[in-house]
């Protein structure tokens, strides 16, 4: 059974959505797949590519093969993820420098109401989910709190840096981005996009297709066999990872780049602390903050709207597939 055009529209604009969320550190792609009901779908097709699709492509012919790898889904979602990256990812940076509060905001509140609506995902909360919950909470807070590393000029680390990313990307609450920036990776990254640089670009890309390939196989396995257990542990990502998004932040620690000082660390902070601009903060020229707490409460209720109206329109496990 084929999907109808107007699935098909729904599932390219969760690729923009997906690809949005990735350009943002903090924000996970795997996180709008989750919740808008294909996160599944998306892992078994990414876990239909091997060996097998070569025998069915030889054997049986394109058609069966096309079916196989469920392409027609495939191929809408990567469309839609591609256009948002190519689209939105200077608007994205541009904003996230000059207006961080708003943009936060929007994030925290789509990714504050993803934890309740995946959440009701699982079936039934028994001690081993509440512990995987825990765990991935804990987990999520650990990496908030991580530092940030420099990185080197070769492009076999960032082959490296795309396998490793790709992994956080598919995971619901562990931003992709943010992991690329913890390896020092994400302002290259961006932009070798922006500058269309495919020599890196290529390599980071081959480095996402092995990190997707032996990952998405693993997560497969583990919703089929501990359902549960999963989507809480996933779950708990999500909740850990607000403390990456918070929206105030005060820059505790600088580091040197190609363009001079810029901010290394950030810690989190109270919206009536936000306008104390710190002896830090100087140092990169900041003379003036505001915690804009209207605007900022309203994005984040605006993202939870959106995110509860895509849910509602999410198709179920038994969609159908390409």
């Amino acid at each position: 059974m084929k999907r109808t055009i107007r699935q098909r529209v729904l599932l390219y604009l969760k690729g923009m959505a997906m690809g949005a969320a990735d350009v943002v550190p903090g924000v996970s792609g795997g996180t709008i797949a989750f919740i808008s009901g294909i996160y599944e779908e998306l892992l078994a097709t990414i876990r239909a590519f091997g060996p097998e699709t070569l025998r069915v492509l030889r054997t049986q012919g394109v058609r069966a093969a096309w079916l196989q790898i469920n392409g027609t889904f495939l191929v809408t979602l990567l469309a839609g993820i591609a256009t948002s990256i190519v689209l939105l990812v200077r608007p994205i940076t541009w904003a996230l420098e000059h207006q961080p509060v708003l943009m936060w905001s929007f994030f925290f509140g789509l990714v504050a109401a993803s934890v309740l609506i995946c959440g009701k995902k699982v079936r039934r909360w028994s001690v081993p989910p509440i512990a995987g919950f825990v765990v991935g909470a804990v987990a999520a807070g650990a990496i908030a709190f991580s530092g940030v590393a420099t990185a080197p000029d070769n492009l076999a680390f960032y082959f490296l840096a795309g396998a490793i990313a790709i992994c956080a990307m598919i995971l619901p609450g562990i931003s992709g981005s943010f992991i690329l920036l913890l390896m020092g990776a994400y302002g290259p990254v961006m932009n070798a996009i922006k500058t269309f640089d495919l020599a890196m670009i290529g390599v980071f890309a081959a480095g996402c297709v092995v990190g997707l390939m032996m990952f998405s196989r693993l997560l497969s396995w583990m919703f089929k066999r501990h359902h549960d257990i999963t989507t809480a542990t996933l779950t708990g990502f999500l909740l850990g990872s607000l403390l990456i998004i918070w929206p105030w932040k005060q820059v505790v620690s600088v580091r040197e780049s190609s363009h001079g000082l810029v901010p290394l660390l950030r810690d989190n902070v109270l919206p009536g602390d936000y306008a104390t601009v710190s002896a830090t903060e100087h140092l990169l020229g900041i003379t003036e903050k505001q915690p804009q707490l209207a605007a900022a409460i309203a994005l984040m209720v605006f993202g939870a709207a959106l995110l509860v109206i895509l849910e509602r329109f999410a198709p179920r496990d038994d969609a159908p597939r390409s």
